[in-house]
Formats: structure tokens, sequence, C-alpha cells
């Protein structure tokens, strides 16, 4: 008999025997039978409670699970800015002339309808007198025609002509108000003088910078945040600011864009700070920190964030009746602590260790651990 002949036979005479020895069900370990009350051994009741509790072992696993402690998470969105007047005007003049008198100091603060600058106009000046007097004239010329006319003694076509005159008059001096009114230029609001552009003695033609004046409290943070985040940015919402000297300061968002920038996607956002002292200038780089409204979160570790087939974000759970199952769940921050998300059920543990090895449905052994303990085993 050849080599290979004789191992053949050996190795069918040793799978016969194992084949016949498992037949007989006396294979498991010490320890590991457990019957049913009743069942004598040997007995078939006897065996298949033993197959079943064999096969409960071996499919149940053990994992670990904490109750989630739910926060009030205020979500924190931080983008870059810049300081900004609440308003800039650059004044102009109004007509052409000589620079008679200037009511600003750069530097300087400046009321609203404060004086900025006067025009010397002595022939708009004289044309209002003259326009005075004309209409001074045509009044008195239509008084003496209306009597007239009750009397019967002036036609009534004559009498349309003085009423005519009259209201010539009416409008000639008002055209030489307006043209003494532009003059002068005054300030819109109240501010500080940033720029004043003339001298005194200066000639200037209509539409020359004056002065460019600039309100500064409250000074407003002007910034963009993203398509992502602009839900979240309400009117009235609290934001800090930190400006790039290191002041840090609280202050109101009053305005939010409604339409995206088309280069950027970005929306325009603005913080209005209070600066009744103008301590803060226009155009200082400042950090803003805008808040989201609180809602029930939870600080979760990154491990054990979960994805579904349907490639849902979620984590494994397990219930009251210690049956693994799949929560899903929306990230709304990611933090030195871990994930924050909501969404997580109340009544539910979560699986913080063997989430990976068990399926919705499965039973499974639940070692319960405290918050502290969670966050131990996880470091």
């Amino acid at each position: 008999m050849s080599f290979f002949t004789a191992h053949r036979i050996t190795a069918i005479v040793v799978f016969v025997a194992a084949a016949a020895w498992v037949a007989t069900g006396e294979f498991s370990a010490v320890g590991s039978e457990e019957l049913k009350p009743g069942a004598a051994a040997g007995t078939p009741e006897a065996a298949a409670a033993e197959t079943a509790t064999t096969e409960a072992v071996a499919t149940q696993r053990t994992v670990a699970a904490v109750a989630p402690m739910f926060i009030d998470y205020a979500r924190e969105i931080r983008i870059s800015g810049a300081t900004e007047a609440d308003k800039q005007a650059v004044l102009a003049a109004r007509a052409s002339g000589i620079v008679h008198k200037l009511g600003v100091a750069q530097g300087g603060e400046i009321a609203a309808d404060a004086l900025v600058v006067e025009l010397e106009g002595s022939e708009v000046i004289a044309g209002v007198d003259t326009a005075q007097a004309a209409l001074e004239q045509a009044t008195e010329t239509l008084r003496v025609g209306q009597a007239l006319y009750d009397k019967g003694s002036l036609p009534e076509l004559e009498l349309i002509t003085r009423k005519a005159a009259k209201a010539a008059a009416e409008a000639g001096l008002s055209q030489a108000n307006a043209a003494q009114d532009r003059l002068l230029l005054k300030a819109p609001f109240a501010g500080t003088v940033d720029t004043v552009d003339v001298e005194l003695g200066e000639w200037v033609q209509t539409g020359a910078a004056i002065a460019t004046i600039l309100a500064l409290d409250p000074i407003v943070v002007k910034a963009e945040v993203s398509e992502r985040d602009v839900a979240f940015v309400t009117i009235g919402s609290k934001a800090k600011v930190r400006l790039v000297d290191g002041v840090e300061m609280e202050g109101v968002v009053r305005h939010v864009s409604a339409q995206a920038s088309v280069k950027t996607r970005t929306f325009g956002v603005e913080v209005a700070l209070p600066n009744a002292n103008h301590a803060i200038p226009a155009g200082m780089t400042a950090e803003v920190r805008l808040y989201t409204a609180a809602v029930p979160a939870v600080v979760v570790p990154r491990s054990i964030i979960t994805i579904n087939e349907d490639g849902v974000i979620g984590l494994r759970v397990v219930g009251p009746d210690n049956k693994a199952a799949f929560a899903p769940v929306t990230v709304i921050d990611d933090g030195e602590a871990g994930m924050v998300v909501t969404g997580v059920p109340t009544d539910l543990r979560v699986i913080v260790a063997g989430q990976d090895l068990v399926s919705d449905g499965d039973v499974v052994t639940v070692s319960e651990l405290t918050p502290a303990q969670a966050a131990e085993a996880l470091k």
C-alpha cells in the first residue's frame, strides 16, 4: 500500500469517528449545560434545552451603554468682519461760489442740522429782495383790482391777469429763496467730521466735496455668514465681537441680508456695538461670534457616530427590552468634547462600545456605564 493510500484510509476513519461522536451530542464544554426544570439528563428535552442555551449564548453580544445627558446648546458661529460707521455722508456743494463761512473742523463733532459751509452770494440775496418786492406789488395790484371788480369797474379778464401776476411773483420768490438756501450746507445727522476738503475763500463748483461726516455710535461690524449657517442667525440675537486690539464687546444683530453675494454665496450680517465715546474707529478688523437658539442636544464621542445602509448619520441605541436599534441624529456642532447632536431619543440608552457588532433588533447584554465611566473608557 502506498504512502498516499494509507493516509487516505486514515483520514476516512477519523472522519467517521468524529461524525459518530458529534451525533451523540456529548461535545459541550464543562459547565455549559443548563437543563430545564424537570428534564432529566440524557433525555431529548435536556438535549433541546442545551442546544437552545448554547445558540443564545453564541449569538447574544455584550455592549456598553449610557443614558444620554441632554443640555441646552447654542451653537457658536465664528466669522470675520470689520467695523464701519453707522452712517457716512460725503457732503457736496449745492451751488457754485466762494466759501464764506466754514462751520466744521476735521476731527470735530457736529450736531444734526448744524452749518457746514456757507457760500458768498450777494447777487442771490439781492434776487430774494427783488422777488419779495415784486410779490408785494402784485399782491397790492390784485387787491385793488378785486375791489374794482366787485364794483363792476374792472373786467373779469383783467382780474384774472392780476391773479396770474401774483402767482408768478410767488413762484419767483420761491425760486429766489431756494437759490439762497443752496448757498448753505448743513449736516444731515450728528456725527464726527472725518475730512474737510475746502478752505475759507476757496472757489467751489456745484457737486464739489466739502466734508465727510461719520456717525460712530453705534459702530457697526459688517461680516458675511455662509449659506449653511444663515438660517440660524436672527435679527435681535446677541453677538460677541473681539476687535483686533483684543477688546471684547457684546452687540446685537441688526440686519441679515436677504440675498446672497453672487461671487461668494454668503449673506451679509450687521452687528451694532455701543460706541458712545467713539473709541472704536471704522475699518478695524473684528472676529464675530454669533449664537443660534438653544436646543436640547447631547455631546457624544466621534467614535460612536455610525451610518446606516441608507447613508443616514445616527447612533446605535438600546431600549428597555435590550434590543439594539438605529437612531438617526443631526450633527449641529463639532467641538473639543465631541460631536453635538440632536434627535437622540430620551427613553433609550446610547451604545458606546460594541455598536459596530450589532444590528437592528439584536438582543444584547447591556453593561450600564455612568457618563463619567463612558468618558474615561473612550479616552
